[in-house]
């Protein structure tokens, strides 16, 4: 049975909050960047895992208007993906696990690879994390041209 996990995609002025995961070989994706979040521990809720993953990998709460963008499954994990904006500069962020976080553009997304400063060097994007950017991005642009949604924190 694959592992449950719940991720965020937190955005900020069109850009995206991402993990470079550390760079050990037993993990899933290392040296890739990928979304903050972590394993749903038992008895609790995607969303409720969500908000602990957040709060304990970079000090963020996220905001009550957090909501459900899908569920990737695959043969590694079921992906629980949540969304919400960034409301707080990057440098109120701790990062407590990961080797760099960043604001990532879409170009780079579209790219599948990222500049890290602590590593010195272009870091790939975990495989399903960009396919997940790269949904949410489009299903955005369709959004923004019926209405008035846009991916800032204003």
């Amino acid at each position: 049975m694959a592992t449950e996990v719940a991720i965020a995609i937190l955005y900020q002025d069109n850009k995206f909050l991402m993990q470079l995961r550390d760079n050990i070989p037993n993990i899933v994706y290392p040296g890739h960047w990928a979304f903050f979040g972590g394993h749903i521990e038992p008895g609790e809720t995607p969303e409720f895992a969500v908000q602990r993953e957040i709060l304990e990998e970079i000090g963020y709460t996220l905001p009550p208007t957090f909501s459900k963008f899908g569920c990737y499954p695959d043969k590694i994990a079921v992906r629980h993906v949540f969304h919400a904006p960034l409301t707080v500069e990057l440098n109120q962020l701790v990062l407590n696990e990961g080797w760099d976080m960043g604001l990532i553009t879409p170009q780079d997304i579209r790219l599948g690879a990222s500049y890290s400063a602590v590593s010195g060097d272009v870091r790939p994007f975990g495989p399903v994390h960009q396919q997940i950017l790269l949904d949410f991005m489009e299903r955005h642009d369709k959004l923004s041209s019926d209405s008035s949604v846009n991916l800032t924190n204003n």
